[in-house]
């Protein structure tokens, strides 16, 4: 049992788990198909106090801790991997707008975004530029009371529902070295030379929407400015640390949630005149994926018992964002594998599990770039 989750988190999960099999699970699949979470579940999110939980009671959260992103985070991914564009409000995007900006922004923009009014969305990556952020090509020039913003962004989550996007520019295109030109803008919807482009089509994650987002010209007013200027790298490495760990968690559950589907149906098919379970191979494949989800889900917990008592984990994150993802790639591969042809057709989870899991092992920074981040702090 996790140290850092006590009764109120048990009772607060129970509730949860009960509105996701009144509100999402009979609905999920339709969702898939219909490529969109819709805006109606993200305000009953909000109505029933699902949205944002740590915001400060002062802007309409309960000033919550953690522990309960960690059990939100943990029964949405059971649910399915589409509604991570939750956690990425709920856990990442909101945090840059309580800890970097104004008494102003936060009463404008927090109680909605507790409530589900405003859907956020983070805008980093960009068709040239990935995980080497300090390369990106938007800008933003500042002219009187606006910013002009020119740029375009790609594989950018929440991107149709958002409302309100934060966006990595440049503020000083010339700076040297280049990340220190760069700031954080806070485009909201409907903002002049504002568009978006089409949702785009994933191999998984289907019921995400994911978008491309343009700006052209797109005045947006100096008072969107989030924090100082010149500081947006240093933010973001500050949130990367808990944005690497909410995906961590939602693989580990997703490893989880494909090792109980894969259990019960060997459990069930027989073969040659008994269960698949009993042939030894199938029992020393699935003795293989219990341990390693057992290790994971160990230095999880202990990872973020480090992260909820403030501590600089950064190292610690990346190895358990690189490794989880890359064993829950293993976990839906052999979940498959022992499915047989039914872990082929959409009709069984393990054949969507499969199609979502990859992705983590590429969005919140490449696996690649997290052993680099371990090496550096190794001193390599």
């Amino acid at each position: 049992m996790a140290m850092y989750l006590h009764e109120e988190h048990h009772i607060f999960r129970e509730a949860f788990r009960k509105f996701l099999q009144k509100e999402a699970y009979p609905f999920y699949a339709d969702w898939e198909k219909q490529g969109i979470i819709p805006r109606e579940f993200w305000r009953k999110m909000g109505e029933n106090g699902f949205l944002c939980p740590w915001v400060d009671e002062t802007y309409g959260g309960f000033g919550a801790d953690f522990g309960y992103s960690v059990v939100i985070n943990e029964e949405l991914e059971k649910v399915g991997s589409s509604l991570v564009g939750i956690g990425l409000h709920n856990d990442i995007v909101v945090p840059y707008i309580a800890s970097y900006g104004t008494e102003e922004q936060k009463k404008k923009w927090l109680p909605k975004c507790v409530s589900g009014e405003i859907v956020t969305a983070i805008a980093m990556t960009e068709p040239g530029a990935g995980s080497d952020l300090a390369s990106i090509k938007t800008t933003a020039v500042k002219q009187g009371d606006h910013y002009i913003v020119n740029g375009q962004k790609t594989f950018i989550t929440n991107g149709i529902h958002a409302d309100l996007v934060i966006v990595v520019c440049k503020t000083n295109p010339s700076a040297n070295p280049p990340h220190k030109g760069m700031s954080l803008l806070v485009v909201e919807r409907g903002t002049p030379g504002f568009t978006r482009g089409r949702k785009l089509e994933k191999v998984g994650l289907h019921a995400q929407d994911t978008a491309e987002l343009f700006f052209s010209d797109a005045k947006v007013p100096a008072e969107n400015l989030l924090g100082e200027e010149g500081k947006g790298f240093y933010y973001l490495m500050e949130k990367l640390q808990q944005e690497r760990l909410i995906v961590a968690i939602a693989a580990q559950t997703a490893a989880e949630v494909m090792f109980d589907l894969t259990k019960r149906y060997v459990k069930e098919r027989t073969a040659f005149g008994k269960t698949i379970s009993q042939f030894q191979t199938v029992q020393f494949r699935l003795a293989e994926m219990a341990t390693e989800i057992a290790l994971g889900r160990a230095f999880l917990d202990d990872v973020i018992e480090q992260h909820i008592a403030g501590k600089d984990v950064v190292a610690n994150v990346s190895m358990a964002k690189w490794w989880m993802t890359e064993m829950a790639k293993r976990v839906a591969s052999e979940g498959m594998q022992l499915h047989g042809g039914y872990g082929y057709m959409e009709e069984y989870e393990i054949a969507r599990r499969y199609r979502d899991i990859p992705v983590s092992a590429i969005y919140a920074g490449t696996n690649e770039v997290m052993k680099m981040i371990i090496a550096k702090h190794l001193g390599l």
